[in-house]
């Protein structure tokens, strides 16, 4: 099975010069993308609705298309769910990608024909460009491992349906189906925990080589293994692994739990898909930021964060986009989405090439007393203190306690699972919080002028985070919990569980 890393080595070349190539032509190919999105959707429905044909212009295009969110545009969705072609781009979509968390339940995001190889080539781009840098090629000659959801699709009006990690399993490559498991029937098992088992069975003898998926569940599969088979560490159990690809969650506050029960650092390969689109990618083998996907069927705008809820935000294209600003991300795409919020933000690190940071959600932050706290500065906060304290953290979220007891000062409550205590809670909180002030000006002035009381960790039991995702079916998958919240009712449900 050794060939395979020879034969595909004038490939990743290809594939590598192709994405800096890309890279060095954002700005023309964002141009280029913008109008062959226009033209080729004008004659659909919502081209005919936006007057698509007389836009000649990227002002005339926000003039007449407004950033929606999936419940303002579930109008033409919900045509799509109905069976009618020509509604957001030509013709049917190929796939509607299935997911959960909108306030009318399911939200059924089109993937087109077009659109398509925005989510597998750029995964593969992406995959092969890191393997090239690193000399890594090795691990196409052995085993891949894909935590991932079911690949079971169901059919919505003749269009096949399902979450997006389980369609992108019907897109890979047969010659990558050979090294991929788990199998099929394996990946199929909805359950959570006994998948999990079912994995285990199937891969602690194999030649694993690179495993992909979010690292709270790919800690748990670890220690399944080293339970399984009595194994010091991952390493120990799979001597080849040498690439770990996640995406959608920040790795850092994970990093020292993977890295002790794998025996030693391993490279890491972050991404950033969504449902949506794929967006970005790590293109160089240390991370230093996301590659933004430029020149794959989508074109971006960028609404400063504290302009969302403004009538006429700015929307700036690429090009008007400055570094270290926090952004929400707008897509148009050859999917069919069109002045969409996808809800999350981005905070450019780099302009040559643009790369970016994922920095929170639009809907996860606090700001019970303007503070405007976001997932990037509670992640840098607590990875800054963990290092400190040489602590390893399993799990954690944020909420405001905004009437608390006796008289006191409202806080920020940290509701944290720990791989191991640390010998002063109160240390280790104080140095949060000082973390926290140094990154959030307006925490400070908070702290300062005493409308805020110094944060308060309340130590969760073991697992109590994966028995709150369990309790919500959320167990495993791409599933993941929120960092932040304004609001108590995740503290609550936690406390309930685990306090």
């Amino acid at each position: 099975m050794a060939y395979k890393s020879t034969l595909i080595k004038p490939l990743a070349r290809l594939l590598h010069r192709r994405v800096h190539r890309d890279a060095r032509n954002a700005i023309a190919d964002q141009n280029r993308i913008f109008k062959r999105l226009v033209h080729k959707a004008k004659n659909t429905t919502f081209g005919s609705d936006h007057g698509f044909s007389e836009i000649k212009s990227i002002a005339d295009f926000k003039s007449k298309v407004p950033i929606r969110d999936y419940e303002a545009l579930r109008i033409y969705v919900d045509q799509l769910v109905d069976g009618k072609a020509n509604v957001l781009w030509p013709g049917l979509p190929k796939y509607l990608a299935k997911t959960s968390g909108t306030t009318s339940g399911a939200k059924y995001i089109p993937i087109t024909k077009d659109s398509v190889s925005n989510h597998f080539h750029t995964a593969r781009n992406a995959t092969f460009n890191h393997c090239y840098l690193a000399n890594n090629l090795k691990i196409f000659d052995g085993n891949l491992i894909f935590l991932s959801g079911s690949p079971t699709l169901t059919s919505t009006a003749g269009i096949r349906t399902g979450r997006l990690s389980g369609i992108v399993n019907h897109e890979v490559p047969k010659w990558v189906q050979k090294s991929q498991l788990p199998s099929y029937a394996t990946n199929c098992i909805e359950d959570w925990e006994e998948k999990l088992d079912q994995i285990v069975e199937e891969t602690y003898n194999k030649d694993l080589r690179m495993i992909s998926g979010i690292p709270p569940w790919v800690q748990m599969y670890y220690e399944k293994l080293l339970n399984k088979t009595g194994k010091e560490n991952i390493k120990e159990l799979f001597p080849n692994f040498s690439l770990f690809t996640y995406g959608g969650v920040n790795f850092s506050p994970y990093r020292s739990a993977l890295e002790n029960l794998t025996g030693e650092k391993i490279l890491s390969l972050e991404t950033f898909p969504a449902s949506e689109g794929f967006i970005a990618y790590q293109d160089q083998v240390e991370n230093d930021g996301l590659l933004l996907n430029t020149n794959s069927g989508i074109y971006f705008e960028f609404i400063p964060i504290d302009q969302i809820t403004s009538e006429q935000p700015d929307r700036l294209s690429l090009g008007d986009v400055e570094l270290d600003i926090d952004y929400v991300l707008i897509i148009n795409s050859n999917a069919g989405l069109w002045g969409y919020n996808i809800g999350d933000t981005v905070r450019f690190v780099s302009k040559d090439p643009y790369k970016l940071v994922v920095s929170g959600r639009v809907k996860h932050f606090i700001s019970a007393f303007g503070e405007h706290v976001i997932g990037k500065e509670v992640e840098q906060a607590i990875l800054e203190a963990g290092e400190r304290h040489a602590l390893s953290i399993s799990e954690f979220t944020v909420a405001p306690q905004v009437t608390p007891s006796q008289g006191q000062l409202p806080y920020h409550e940290w509701l944290i699972e720990f791989g191991e205590q640390p010998n002063s809670l109160e240390q280790f909180a104080n140095d949060i919080d000082l973390a926290m002030q140094k990154q959030n000006i307006y925490y400070k002035d908070l702290r300062e002028g005493n409308v805020l009381q110094a944060l308060k960790i309340t130590s969760l039991q073991k697992d109590s985070f994966r028995k709150y995702m369990e309790s919500k079916g959320k167990l495993g998958g791409q599933n993941k919990v929120p960092r932040l919240s304004n609001d108590r009712k995740l503290a609550t449900e936690l406390l309930n569980i685990g306090g």
